[in-house]
């Protein structure tokens, strides 16, 4: 009988070695396959990805009843070119779709359905090529009003800024203006040279065309925040008709002094809203402590990320501050910082009895074969105020435009509230000039922003500059 061949131990080792290499390997191929699907889809490095999704035939972003996103046939390796109609204008809502940067706003957010490839869509996609057909993306329907996009852009006439309107009873976002902008058919074209020279350009440029000054930025709100105040003032025993302290005022443990002509040493805090008094709103800030007034920016909103579909950043109210930089922070200054989706929401919740809602711009999705996929469905964020106090802080708004700082906001026939704003953040720039509204009849609130009023920081800026261009949007909306 032959004796048992014996395998010598360098060889066991080796063969034990290989085994084990052969499962990790077939682990790891199993794990990319099941876990890692969507990342390496979405690399954009990945060019046999890029490729396949560069031949599909995407869906169109609506506005109304027109396409601001479509795909067309090209006669090139993709097969089809993205255009955007009003690149400019529209650019902060559609975003863009690059081969090489890949896409973002609702073309990031809503790709998978514009692609045509959610689970609802897979059966549908499927019958298409099976039947010899192109299949198709799905159709996004916006919120935005093409008029109130349009009165926005114009009224803003090139100034760096931001406006955002919102259906407050919704949240709905009816207008969504950043300038200067970009076309994003620069990035999307098919001359991959052409669109990295234009990438480039881009984010090389100063005014910095590619930032979302409406819902990505965040900037010091100014005398726009002091509806905060007045809202934690009113929610804590406070009045419209309370009286308050509008004499100079020296903060506490400082060497700052706050000054302003009020019209009286002691005014009621609905005439303080009213000519938007610094040193009365300072004052009532730090005697309602850093904790009440940060309870009650956060009642806003501040502090949260909202309407993921395009992204947001955080608007920001200090934490651990004493009574001087509450005293500042309550006048919209220090370290206070909003975007301009934000300071909309103030003002729709005001309007809205105090409910504030989450804002939305996707209304609906439907499939290529306009069968409804998915519909948002307002939705209530917080309750930011009584109903008795919203009422109380409309009233004051609707004075500072009928008698106060914001009067080029008023409409005829229209209750129409508003508050201005001016942040003067270092002594080299020109001032923020801010105005938040609301139109009762409209069901809709606005806020503008513009980053470099072109007019003294000693002049109320909010009124004279960003006051008409929210009544341009309003009146769009009526």
């Amino acid at each position: 009988m032959n004796a048992p061949i014996r395998m010598n131990g360098p060889i066991r080792v080796v063969s034990v070695t290989v085994l084990v290499m052969f499962f990790a390997l077939m682990a790891n191929l199993t794990y990319s396959a099941t876990m890692r699907q969507t990342s390496l889809n979405e690399n954009t490095q990945n060019r046999r990805v890029s490729d396949a999704r560069f031949a599909q035939d995407r869906g169109p972003i609506m506005v109304g009843n027109t396409p601001i996103a479509e795909s067309q046939p090209v006669k090139d390796r993709y097969k089809f070119q993205r255009e955007y109609s009003n690149g400019p204008l529209y650019a902060p809502v559609t975003g863009f779709y690059a081969y090489s940067y890949g896409s973002s706003a609702l073309e990031s957010s809503q790709s998978r359905f514009l692609s045509g490839a959610t689970d609802q869509q897979v059966l549908e996609q499927l019958i298409k090529s099976a039947a010899g057909q192109v299949p198709k993306g799905a159709t996004v329907e916006t919120t935005i009003s093409a008029k109130a996009q349009k009165a926005a852009w114009k009224a803003l006439d090139g100034r760096k800024g931001a406006v955002v309107a919102l259906d407050y009873r919704t949240g709905a976002v009816r207008a969504l203006v950043t300038s200067p902008s970009y076309d994003p058919a620069e990035l999307a074209t098919h001359d991959l040279a052409a669109s990295k020279q234009a990438w480039e350009r881009l984010n090389a440029d100063a005014d910095k065309p590619m930032a979302n000054r409406a819902t990505r930025e965040i900037y010091a709100p100014g005398s726009t925040f002091k509806l905060i105040t007045a809202a934690a003032a009113l929610e804590n025993g406070y009045t419209s008709d309370s009286s308050i302290d509008a004499s100079s005022y020296q903060l506490p443990g400082s060497t700052k002094r706050i000054n302003g002509s009020c019209g009286g040493a002691k005014i009621t805090l609905g005439q303080a809203l009213r000519v938007s008094c610094n040193p009365g709103f300072a004052r009532l800030g730090a005697k309602l402590g850093a904790d009440v007034m940060q309870k009650q920016a956060e009642a806003f909103g501040f502090g949260q990320r909202y309407l993921p579909e395009i992204g947001s950043v955080a608007s920001r109210f200090p934490e651990d501050i004493d009574s001087a930089q509450t005293a500042m922070s309550a006048i919209g200054e220090y370290e206070v910082a909003a975007t301009p989706l934000q300071m909309a929401m103030v003002a729709a919740a005001i309007a809205n009895d105090g409910v504030v809602m989450q804002p939305y711009v996707v209304d609906r999705v439907l499939s290529a074969d306009l069968a409804l996929i998915q519909r948002t469905a307002p939705a209530q964020a917080s309750i930011a105020v009584s109903g008795a106090t919203a009422a109380q802080l409309r009233q004051m708004m609707v004075s500072v435009v009928e008698s106060g700082t914001g009067r080029r906001a008023q409409i005829p026939g229209v209750e129409v509230g508003g508050k201005t704003g001016t942040a003067v953040t270092d002594r080299e720039r020109l001032p923020y000039a801010w105005f938040v509204a609301y139109a009762k009849e409209y069901g809709v609130a606005v806020a503008v922003f513009i980053e470099d009023a072109d007019i003294s920081a000693s002049e109320v800026a909010g009124g004279r500059v960003s006051a008409p261009v929210a009544k341009a949007v309003l009146e769009a909306l009526k």
